[in-house]
């Protein structure tokens, strides 16, 4: 096949996608470089591009005063359970919705989309004083069904059609020897699903660990707090701590670089299968 590119056109685009890299980069670079930093030397003149001393001072500090190991295992413990019971739940959900026709389906569809048109922080007021009414403010109990509420909508629609590609007939062979409905969808659908259902778990996971309003609204106490909230702690009304923001917030980026390292090839094929009906 013969390249009918131009290699102008070529050296055009090449150059575009390399500044696109540059720019899309080089704010990740400057957080990990200002983290290791010494605290006197963040806003020294003329700024350093690269550091001439490499400083732990940041991350000691973090450890020490923040106590940020608590803060970590508050996240790690609310967003993988919150994670695993929303991608549960929507599984079951989303297998319905796929699998059987009734009279609410298209009324429950709309409304799964229409929640996610609507800004988070506008129901922080009512969800508050429901809680408050639950006895679950300062709860991480009560934070992981926040967060399972919030996923399941998104969660259900995206597993829904990866439930659309997969044929009606493996279910019905797998009834025909003798599997329940539950068993067919456990035993037969869920595995052909795995790289669906890994990657619908990845994106309740990282939302979870991202998420700040309803944190900072639901956890006071520091013992509760998870890490955005955290962070949102480093930002005062004289002063951002710039040193333990940045240590913090490349700790904070690891987790979800590790899962995506090692669940990358799930979600390419799980991305893959949901936009492509089979």
């Amino acid at each position: 096949m013969i390249d009918t590119e131009t290699t102008p056109a070529r050296i055009t685009r090449i150059g575009f996608l390399g500044l696109w890299l540059v720019i899309t980069i080089f704010p990740l670079y400057w957080i990990i470089v200002t983290s290791f930093k010494a605290p006197g030397d963040i806003f020294s003149y003329p700024l350093q591009y690269w550091p001439t001393e490499f400083s732990f001072e940041n991350y000691v500090q973090l450890f020490e005063k923040a106590d940020f190991g608590t803060y970590v295992v508050n996240s790690l413990v609310v967003s993988t359970a919150a994670a695993t019971t929303a991608t549960l739940i929507s599984l079951l959900s989303a297998y319905v919705l796929a699998r059987f026709e009734f009279r609410t389906k298209t009324a429950i569809l709309m409304a799964f989309l229409v929640t996610q048109m609507i800004p988070a922080f506008i129901a922080l007021g009512p969800l508050y004083l429901l809680m408050v009414d639950l006895g679950l403010v300062d709860d991480r109990f009560g934070l992981i069904l926040v967060y399972v509420a919030v996923c399941i909508p998104f969660c259900t629609i995206m597993l829904r059609g990866f439930f659309a590609n997969v044929p009606d007939a493996l279910e019905e062979a797998a009834m025909i020897d003798g599997c329940s409905r539950l068993g067919a969808l456990f035993r037969v659908i869920v595995p052909v699903m795995k790289p669906g259902i890994v990657a619908a778990f990845i994106f309740n996971f990282v939302n979870c660990w991202n998420e700040l309003f309803l944190s900072v609204t639901l956890m006071n106490k520091d013992e509760n707090k998870t890490i955005p909230t955290a962070l949102n702690g480093f930002i005062t009304s004289f002063n951002i701590d710039w040193g333990s923001m940045s240590a913090a917030a490349v700790l904070t980026i690891l987790p979800t670089m590790i899962l995506f390292a090692f669940a990358s090839r799930y979600i390419v094929q799980g991305l893959t299968a949901g936009a492509v009906k089979g």
